[in-house]
């Protein structure tokens, strides 16, 4: 860090926060994780915010906004949006200071985050579900606060959420003897980056802080690009917990003028650390929460011997959704593949292709008709599970020395959004 950030939010915020939330928010543990040190040839430490009575850090933001409202306004009651973590935070915040509250979520919130949400808050707070995306829901809160008079809780762009967010670096820092090399924070609307930055710029001005965005929701470094925050035209939502179409305009000064690194991942290398989260670690991580770990190595990779922390933002993950990680997953490893084949309606047509184009550790994990009916005149889809990246070169040359008529599919053509 080479300067100091706008100051709309200031150590001395931070630590208030700090004293509201004792007794409130856990102090996670910082735990060493012997997979990513290896990976990286370092000493790796994560930081367990999926251990919190919510199961992320936003309970932090929230109680902290929400505790600080004088009885007039707690009267009136809140309103706020979210993806679903900001929500579980809020409706948390509401059961424990008697306040009422009303929670909008996009349809895109897993159905586990929804449940949840009902069960923290209880009879203080109604959901309503709403729009495709957190900005959808946004507006809806952001309306029925002016028609009503509650009072808005934002997600990330508010001086007291940023302040609460905040805790979390000054926490991880106070729990190591000495200031780790590099701190890897996830970043959505960047209320937790913009609250970290904002006490280190006074407190622990040598840290490095790095901020790692899913690449398909890369809003912050939009924002730094344009010199203000912009709407993404595309938002891939599958990191819901860091999916904003827009990010904050308190919070992007602070990063801005920060002037930290950030890094993008693709959403299927999220999906592979999720899956080694769970089946190395023993963790279950949401997308959101498996941001900073799945940068390691790639996005980022820190100096030999280097100690980083990475901040596991959250644990709410459905495991409805695993089906998908694992198909992202494998496809950003390059194990698996979809072709369109024309099958000729004749005896052995299908035989021909597993004998002539699939190689001996090939499987067919999906096959179906384009059409449902007329089929002689359509292709058939056909999903290919390889053993290694490196033996998508012979299937793709026994394809093409085949009579058979084939067609890859490649992630960037239009057809394959309908297959994940």
């Amino acid at each position: 860090m080479t300067r100091a950030p706008a100051a709309v939010v200031d150590a001395a915020a931070v630590e208030a926060a700090a004293e509201r939330l004792e007794g409130v928010a856990a102090v996670t543990p910082l735990l060493r994780s012997e997979r990513l040190s290896r990976l990286v040839d370092g000493d790796v430490w994560l930081k367990r915010e999926d251990l919190q009575p919510v199961r992320s850090y936003k309970l932090r933001g929230a109680y902290n906004t929400i505790v600080q409202l004088p009885a007039a306004r707690r009267a009136a009651g809140v309103v706020t949006a979210s993806a679903g973590n900001h929500a579980q935070g809020v409706a948390y915040a509401c059961a424990r200071l008697g306040v009422q509250g009303t929670i909008y979520l996009p349809r895109t919130t897993p159905r586990q985050k929804r449940q949840r949400i009902a069960t923290l808050g209880g009879a203080a707070v109604t959901v309503v579900v709403t729009g495709d995306t957190y900005d959808d829901a946004a507006a809806a809160a952001l309306l029925a606060a002016e028609r009503t008079g509650a009072v808005l809780v934002p997600a990330f762009d508010a001086v007291e959420t940023i302040a609460g967010q905040g805790t979390v670096l000054r926490e991880l820092v106070q729990q190591l003897p000495a200031l780790p090399d590099a701190v890897l924070l996830p970043v959505g609307g960047g209320g937790l980056l913009a609250g970290g930055l904002a006490w280190a710029a006074e407190r622990a001005p040598d840290l490095r802080v790095v901020g790692v965005e899913p690449a398909g929701a890369a809003g912050m470094a939009a924002a730094v690009a344009a010199g203000r925050p912009v709407r993404l035209a595309q938002l891939d939502g599958f990191v819901d917990g860091a999916a904003v179409r827009q990010v904050g305009d308190l919070t992007f000064p602070i990063i801005r003028d920060a002037g930290v690194p950030l890094v993008a991942v693709p959403e299927g290398r999220v999906c592979t650390e999720l899956l080694d989260l769970y089946q190395a670690d023993g963790i279950i991580a949401e997308p959101a929460g498996a941001l900073a770990t799945a940068a390691l190595g790639g996005a980022w990779r820190p100096e030999p011997g280097a100690v980083t922390v990475c901040v596991v933002s959250g644990g709410n993950n459905d495991v409805s959704r695993y089906a998908e990680i694992v198909e992202r997953s494998l496809v950003h490893e390059g194990l698996k593949h979809y072709f369109l084949v024309e099958f000729p309606q004749e005896p052995g047509a299908l035989r021909r292709f597993l004998d002539e184009v699939l190689g001996p550790d090939d499987d067919i994990t999906r096959f179906e008709y384009v059409k449902t009916n007329n089929r002689e005149t359509g292709p058939a889809l056909v999903g290919i599970e390889i053993a290694r990246p490196q033996d998508l070169g012979p299937l793709l040359e026994r394809l093409a020395a085949s009579p058979l008529a084939g067609q890859r599919l490649e992630p960037g053509d239009p057809a394959y959004r309908f297959l994940l």
